[in-house]
């Protein structure tokens, strides 16, 4: 590697740049990837063509979303950029994998840009096991003409970071290039790097998380534009073995004794605003709910939706009766008998805590189980 690619190390670890880079592990990548869609390739509706506002991202994209009210791009056979922003070259780079990828805008703020920071996140299908080693890794390449930047980085977060700006995000990150990052003889250029975790982080952000005038620039030959743009691509996290046992809660559901008659809430049950199919995160609630009904092969359920107060009766109903069947469905899907799972929905009218503050409303919207037969 080049030595003027220098590593900086920024909280729980450091990203490295290279061509052709090979982790320095000593363990093997034994896991499974827990970036759901990391190349960009599934679709949650029709692109609507070009994006403006961050909402539009979050819609088309499935699983990302933009955390503030920029707009990252999306790029694919089926997408059409629009004539003055393709002359400037937009869209004509082809994906590092697959059909699609993404484009931020990650500098420009001085010069006064409109969107002059754009980020992605996505919620990882597990949480980050505090002390485990993972290997991450993301690709990039800037769109031809505009300026090279450093400060590519990424946060991991507890909590989903939900900002109203198109300007850069008030978040430290926890790995970034120091350097300026320019495209490698073969255009995609890998950013990894191995860390241990220090929290239990749920989210994942990629971006330049500083001011311009933190961000170092340098120009491309030739550079007409005066903002850097980053295609993204292939993002992917890791764990690296040893894999460590996970503590298991007492009020785990797999710790619950089992009572003809007892309703039992699912933890974690992740839908999209207003939709209801299921998130990748509730699949470990939702495997542990496999391996019981697994073990226990005379139980019988009933899967039971419910929803807050927000909204018409009749429509809180529909969803919640479409969020207790995706759930009844998957579990069929792993090969329970369809025969033993019920469902229902019951809307607003069962809430076990107060509508009229946002904690209430949380916990009002919910997926339990009902034993009808051990």
């Amino acid at each position: 590697m080049p030595s003027s690619w220098l590593l900086i190390p920024v909280f729980l670890f450091h990203l490295t740049a290279g061509i052709c880079q090979q982790h320095r592990t000593t363990g093997v990548h034994a896991s499974e990837n827990i970036v759901p869609n990391p190349g960009f390739e599934l679709l949650s509706s029709n692109p609507i063509g070009w994006f403006f506002k961050g909402e539009h991202f979050s819609e088309v994209m499935k699983y990302w979303d933009s955390p503030t009210n920029a707009s990252p791009d999306v790029f694919g056979p089926e997408i059409r950029v629009p004539s003055h922003w393709a002359e400037k070259g937009f869209g004509n780079q082809k994906a590092h994998g697959g059909n699609r990828m993404v484009g931020v805008t990650c500098y420009g703020c001085t010069d006064g840009k409109p969107h002059c920071r754009e980020y992605i996140q996505i919620q990882l299908a597990e949480p980050l096991v505090v002390n485990q080693r993972y290997a991450f890794e993301f690709w990039a390449v800037p769109l031809a003409n505009a300026l090279l930047i450093s400060n590519l980085g990424a946060s991991f977060t507890k909590d989903r970071i939900s900002v109203q700006t198109d300007k850069v995000l008030d978040q430290s990150p926890d790995v970034m290039v120091y350097q300026v990052v320019g495209p490698s003889p073969n255009g995609w250029r890998k950013l990894s790097a191995e860390f241990q975790a220090a929290q239990a982080s749920n989210f994942l952000t990629i971006g330049n998380f500083f001011p311009d005038s933190l961000t170092l620039t340098e120009k491309q030959n030739p550079t007409l534009l005066n903002f850097g743009y980053y295609y993204i691509d292939d993002v992917s996290l890791r764990k690296i073995e040893p894999i460590l046992e996970v503590p298991v809660p007492e009020d785990d559901l797999t710790k619950i004794p089992l009572e003809e008659g007892l309703v039992i809430r699912l933890k974690e049950i992740f839908f999209e605003t207003n939709q209801y199919e299921l998130l990748p995160r509730s699949f470990i609630e939702l495997n542990k709910l496999v391996a019981i009904l697994s073990s226990n092969p005379d139980m019988l359920i009933e899967v039971r939706g419910h929803t807050d107060n927000r909204g018409d009766n009749d429509y809180n109903l529909y969803l919640s009766r479409k969020r207790a069947g995706a759930v009844a469905e998957y579990l069929i899907q792993q090969g329970i008998t369809r025969k033993r799972i019920q469902f229902q929905g019951f809307g607003d009218t069962r809430p076990v805590a107060d509508n009229s503050s946002p904690e209430g409303m949380q916990q009002n919207r919910r997926v339990e189980f009902l034993i009808l037969k051990k």
